[in-house]
């Protein structure tokens, strides 16, 4: 008997009056996750093309993988960096039991860096993403509708924006006051004017500070610690790397943000595939380059005010936030101009933060959150703009 049999067997007991029904949302997200739905419409439905949702939300997910994978061969190879200067030769917590069985911390190999990396990604992910489909199951089982495809991307973003020494308990709190709190109680996937994945990281940035902002946090060892090139510069010390470093990923950070590289990639595929909104990106660089040069061109004693633009790009969250964060289709504005000056006041928010705020070195989080509370303002105003224009030609 093969998958497709199989499923198809069992498929009655969690339907209507089966014994499992109260889980059917669980079955169907299996179900329709590994084969496509057999039920078809049985008129026109005028579909423009074969992009529906899940096939998004799986292309999404699957381009996360590749800064993801960037995230984990850096986090281990100065992790690996770090046990050497200290000469240590143990991972002295339970990751240890693998590792010290599967890599020897040399941070000349690429295969010890990049599953030193693994050991603290996977985990977090796992429960990230067991923690958020626990609370997906259960309001979907309550309201009577399936389980939506966005928590595949919103699990993995959320798991991204994360250092890798991020407890497992509190990943698991951010992951539930993100799908609750930021989605859930709204309707769920579609009627959320915030990103789910921002708004849990946002919660842990305010609810645990040193956790989530410390230099202790940057470098996956106990008792080294290392600031990141944002915090270097916030305190007008030299930014710490070379700028092609940064750019390939040679730096401190979140998981996934420190391989710029790797982000254009992905923001290539995405684009590409028409899932990814080029404005939004564009928009979000042209704001970024303009408030730079804004500040660039007031002589302060602030360092962070003679930044230039290109080092705003490959230093911290940027690159991730424009392409996978401000890009979110529900959270985002929807109209073409809106959401080029949706893009536009992410990236002039970005720097402001970071420029004028000295308490956040990092700004792209809070500008991405900022920008989700004005997007459907302005795409009032892009459709009331329009409106007037075509009466006035008419």
């Amino acid at each position: 008997m093969n998958l497709r049999s199989f499923m198809d067997r069992i498929a009655p007991h969690f339907e209507a009056n089966g014994k499992l029904a109260p889980i059917y949302p669980l079955f169907e997200a299996i179900d329709t996750a590994l084969y496509t739905p057999g039920t078809v419409t049985a008129g026109p439905s005028h579909v423009r093309d074969g992009l529906d949702l899940k096939r998004i939300m799986t292309t999404v997910w699957l381009c996360a993988f590749i800064p993801a994978f960037a995230g984990c061969y850096f986090i281990g190879l100065y992790a690996n960096e770090a046990m050497q200067a200290l000469g240590t030769t143990s991972v002295d917590n339970w990751r240890g039991i693998f590792l010290d069985v599967l890599i020897s911390y040399d941070p000349n190999s690429f295969w010890d860096c990049l599953v030193h990396g693994l050991a603290y990604f996977l985990p977090l992910y796992i429960v990230v993403f067991a923690t958020g489909i626990a609370f997906e199951l259960w309001f979907a089982t309550k309201r009577g509708h399936e389980i939506n495809e966005g928590f595949f991307v919103t699990s993995i973003l959320f798991t991204l924006t994360l250092p890798a020494t991020t407890p497992l308990w509190m990943a698991a709190v951010g992951i539930t006051f993100g799908v609750v709190i930021g989605k859930e109680v709204f309707g769920g996937t579609g009627k959320n004017f915030l990103n789910p994945a921002l708004t849990g990281r946002a919660f842990l940035y305010f609810a645990y500070p040193a956790q989530m902002s410390g230099d202790a946090i940057w470098v996956a060892v106990d008792g080294y610690t290392r600031a990141t090139a944002l915090g270097n510069a916030a305190i007008g010390e030299n930014y710490g790397v070379e700028f092609w470093d940064a750019f390939l990923g040679f730096m401190p950070g979140s998981m996934a943000e420190t391989s710029t590289l790797a982000i254009i990639i992905a923001a290539i595929i995405l684009v590409a595939n028409r899932i990814a909104s080029w404005r939004i990106i564009l928009g979000c660089l042209i704001g970024l380059i303009a408030a730079s040069l804004l500040f660039n061109s007031i002589e302060s004693t602030n360092p962070m005010f003679a930044m230039p633009f290109h080092w705003h790009i490959v230093l911290g969250g940027f690159a991730f936030g424009a392409v996978f964060m401000a890009t979110d289709p529900v959270s985002a504005a929807m109209t073409d101009v809106g959401r080029l000056l949706y893009g536009i006041l992410i990236g002039v928010m970005c720097v402001l933060i970071r420029v004028v705020n000295p308490a956040f070195p990092e700004g792209m989080m809070l500008a991405i959150l900022f920008g989700n509370l004005f997007a459907p303002l302005i795409d009032h105003f892009v459709v009331q703009a329009n409106i007037k224009r075509r009466l006035a030609r008419g």
